[in-house]
């Protein structure tokens, strides 16, 4: 029987204002995981303002004291790790080996910037003035909102409330109607941990309505959002009236470049897992497969043979490889692309098609699909389609290829595989993407180190890393003149 599952405002557990409620779905079997409660913006503004209130509090609580929170949270996820997995599995439909993967993702973060408690570090500089100190700190910035996707319900809620919180930050979380209750969990976990109330706050409902008033919010400082690049320029201008900070990860269309001296076993093995992991469903998934001519024919070959071999079904089941997609809207709109690339002109090797047999056809799912004979400029190798499909694009030279790579509008991830140690370099230095793989595929983000791309991928800042202190951060500078008498910098040098 489905449950219903509510907001979180102040320390509290509260439904909307409104009193309605949404369902939340498994993609895999159509059947409802709960009942959970609708915001309204009345229901943002009071989660704001239950932000704002705090801060000042958490802001002036020691740094280490914020760290062992998130560390207690972090202890708390190891030991419902497969608990939560199960959930995420069931209610977007990952197969249950990446959904454990996700929890650890959001485990590792939580150490990780725990740590930042003890170490965000500022720096100390001589003055260019006897008897005078000079040195900059962190502050926090405070109110912080947190829009998150569904395709990774509990790593990415972790990349920015687990820093954002550590900073000082006070936080307005709103995951997506898709994953709402798996994200919730993050809550129930800090709850647990012993975070004050009105420090994170729980808003559940469309962006539509409450990511639009989170925008817009007087008291909202910085929006940290990670979506489509279509809703994330929305965002930007909901926020321009008050001059909000943002941090965008958005789209991308990333390709795997595989040269003719690759290791060709390895690549096959990195396309599989890029373009088809989590039903292709990741902004960092393999979309492009970008070859060169002398391998092209073998490489297709191996792909299609194992592409043929995959499993699909419901990721509960351990033996499955590829689970649903997550909704009708994107089942039909990976269909039209299909459809598109075929009149565009490219050669359909494999998959193409809703699979609507037996348990399959109670879900969305979507059968791993390759095209072939694609041109850089086809709408399937420059549109992001989000789902498991990948176009293979030939081509005769290394700089072809790292043309080919760069002419998107997105910058995320991209990847070379070659033994070449020359062209590797080449490849690392001349591929504009915020992510670059060599030997491997184009997911595998580790999070001490910054994410996120160029161009439409983002603008400009980094998840993850020391790099997310500095979204969530601003730097203050500090003078201390011990002298007696007045200083005047510039002027007085020499004197």
């Amino acid at each position: 029987m489905a449950t219903s599952h509510w907001n979180y405002i102040d320390g509290s557990w509260v439904p909307s204002a409104s009193g309605k409620t949404f369902t939340s779905i498994n993609p895999a079997t159509g059947e409802a995981i709960g009942e959970v409660t609708l915001s309204t913006p009345d229901d943002v503004a009071a989660a704001c303002s239950a932000a704002a209130r705090a801060f000042d509090s958490w802001r002036r609580t020691p740094a280490p004291r914020r760290g062992e929170i998130i560390f207690r949270a972090g202890e708390i996820l190891v030991r419902r790790k497969e608990e939560l997995a199960r959930l995420m599995t069931m209610e977007m439909g990952k197969v249950i080996k990446e959904a454990r993967g996700d929890v650890q993702e959001a485990i590792d973060m939580a150490y990780y910037m725990a740590g930042e408690g003890r170490r965000s570090f500022g720096y100390t500089t001589p003055s260019e003035l006897p008897s005078k100190f000079a040195m900059a700190v962190r502050d926090p910035i405070g109110v912080v909102a947190a829009i998150t996707p569904w395709n990774f319900p509990l790593a990415i809620p972790g990349w920015k409330i687990f820093p954002a919180l550590v900073l000082g930050n006070t936080v307005v979380f709103k995951p997506s109607c898709e994953t709402a209750i798996t994200s919730s969990m993050i809550v129930h976990v800090l709850e647990e941990a012993g975070l004050p109330p009105g420090v994170l706050n729980l808003v559940q409902g469309p962006g539509t309505t409450v990511g639009s008033a989170l925008a817009r919010n007087p008291q909202v400082i910085l929006v940290s959002f990670t979506g489509s690049t279509e809703v994330g320029r929305q965002l930007a201008i909901e926020a321009a009236p008050e001059m909000k900070r943002l941090s965008l990860e958005m789209g991308g269309k990333n390709a795997i470049i595989v040269l003719d001296d690759a290791d060709l076993d390895l690549a096959v093995d990195g396309i599989i897992w890029s373009a088809f992991g989590t039903s292709g469903q990741r902004c960092t998934a393999a979309s492009r497969v970008i070859v060169q001519r002398d391998v092209h024919d073998k490489l297709v070959q191996m792909l299609v043979e194992r592409t043929r071999r995959l499993r699909l079904g419901n990721g509960l089941d351990e033996t499955v490889d590829v689970g649903p997609v997550i909704n009708q809207s994107q089942l039909e709109k990976i269909e039209r692309y299909v459809k598109i690339g075929e009149q565009e002109g490219a050669r359909l090797l494999v998959g193409g098609h809703v699979a609507r047999d037996g348990e399959l056809g109670k879900g969305f799912f979507f059968e791993p699909t390759i095209f072939d004979d694609v041109r850089p400029t086809m709408r399937i190798a420059q549109e992001e389609i989000f789902g498991p499909v990948t176009a293979i694009i030939a081509v005769d030279t290394l700089d072809e290829a790292i043309a080919v790579n760069n002419g998107v509008a997105y910058g995320l991830s991209s990847s070379i595989y070659t033994r070449n140690v020359n062209r590797a370099f080449a490849a690392m230095r001349d591929l504009t993407t915020g992510l670059v793989y060599v030997n491997a595929g184009t997911i595998g983000a580790e999070i001490h180190l910054p994410f996120g791309g160029t161009r439409a991928t983002g603008n400009g800042h980094r998840e993850a890393g020391t790099a997310a202190l500095d979204v969530f951060s601003e730097w203050k500078t500090l003078f201390i003149d011990y002298s007696g008498h007045l200083q005047r910098a510039q002027i007085d040098i020499g004197s």
